[in-house]
């Protein structure tokens, strides 16, 4: 069968299963936008691999930030996306992290052509958008959250299926008419390719980081996370007599505000671009404490990735999440420590992160338990049966 598997973003398990598919035996492009600036995976194959990789869109720097201009790119990125589909005339199209005026274009000219397609709902945008009007946005975005609420419905209902990666997904599905049809099979992250790491390794001394223990954020850092909370965090643990560095690898909005704040706080920062994805394991391992924002906005309907790579790495997680959350059941499952999203939060997370660090043996504990939960939970090929299954029945 010819797959062809869309991810936005370009994430490594999206990526993963990809490989896992044409190892299969099925013919798998895998296409991502180039010009998206994130943690990306492993997106080149390797002597032995049948799969093919695609950036589409360009190589151009996208700016998430200027709207206007974002919605024209993102809808002509639509009319790339069926190009695209037409050049390598799949069986079956699966799509991942796709804006939503891009879904709509994608889907109008897929139900013209009559070709298959499955939605890997990652995000309600729609309900995102939502609670972050009048907060972080323009209560004008009020108007756009029922727009895209409208057209994320019309998209569900023209797939062939749907996979969604939490349960808390399923009831927004059957407001819309579409849970017969919608699968529920949680992210992950590569266990095999994410590997707890030394602490002191090639990479750490590479960027010149000191002996203090550090806390390190890897991901995006955009409307859904606090970027405040990681330099108070790190100034609330200095100020309990445990010095620490903060460790920031992201791109985007949230780098002036990190470095005026950890300027004004007295923090030691190392802030970093996204670091090549061979690098992942070594930037995870660097870490004492790693840590995970998701803003209460976000609330069910949306999984930090993060987190499953943090656990990968088998390290102690502090997560300034939502409880309601699965990133935050996974994380207290393991011992370590979740709290509310919130700056009043703050100073509880610098005793916890205190504490742990004064106890070397709880730390490998807790570090221990999230790698074992990983390799649990993260098992490749279950997944992929799920999803090959799915996909040959919408080819069909």
């Amino acid at each position: 069968m010819k797959i062809l598997v869309h991810d936005h973003s370009g994430h490594p398990f999206q990526a993963e299963l990809s490989r896992e598919l044409a190892r299969r035996g099925h013919e798998v492009t895998h296409s991502y936008v180039a010009g998206y600036v994130s943690g990306k995976g492993r997106l080149s194959a390797v002597p032995g691999e049948s799969i093919t990789y695609v950036g589409i869109g360009g190589d151009a720097k996208i700016e998430q930030g200027a709207y206007a201009k974002r919605l024209g790119r993102e809808v002509l990125r639509g009319f790339q996306l069926v190009r695209h589909v037409r050049q390598v005339n799949p069986d079956v199209v699966m799509l991942s992290n796709v804006q939503i005026p891009t879904m709509v274009i994608f889907a109008a000219i897929m139900a013209v052509l009559r070709r298959p397609w499955i939605l890997w709902h990652q995000d309600i945008y729609a309900i995102a958008l939502r609670k972050l009007a009048g907060t972080k946005l323009s209560s004008k975005f009020r108007v756009v959250a029922w727009m895209f609420w409208q057209a994320e419905r019309w998209c569900s209902r023209r797939a062939a299926a749907v996979v969604v990666i939490a349960d808390s997904f399923v009831p927004v599905h059957e407001l819309w008419g579409t849970a017969d049809k919608t699968t529920v099979i949680p992210n992950w992250a590569p266990v095999d390719e994410i590997t707890p790491r030394s602490r002191d390794n090639e990479w750490s001394a590479l960027q010149g980081l000191t002996s203090k223990p550090r806390l390190v954020y890897s991901g995006t850092l955009g409307l859904k996370h606090n970027p405040h909370l990681l330099t108070r965090l790190a100034a609330a643990v200095s100020a309990l007599g445990t010095e620490v560095d903060l460790v920031v690898v992201t791109a985007g909005a949230a780098e002036p505000v990190l470095r005026s704040d950890a300027a004004a706080l007295g923090v030691d920062l190392t802030l970093l671009p996204f670091q090549p994805y061979e690098s992942l394991p070594d930037v995870l391992g660097a870490g004492d404490v790693l840590v995970v924002l998701l803003e209460a906005d976000a609330g069910a309907f949306s999984v930090p990735s993060k987190t499953l790579s943090y656990l990968c790495a088998g390290r102690p997680i502090i997560g300034f999440v939502p409880s309601e959350n699965l990133a935050a059941q996974l994380i207290e499952e393991t011992g370590g420590c979740v709290l509310s999203p919130e700056e009043s939060s703050v100073a509880a997370g610098a005793e916890w992160v205190r504490d742990l660090l004064a106890d070397p043996a709880r730390a490998a504990q807790v570090g221990k338990a999230s790698r074992a939960l990983a390799e649990r939970e993260f098992e490749l090929s279950g997944c992929a049966d799920r999803f090959e299954k799915i996909l040959i029945a919408a080819a069909r």
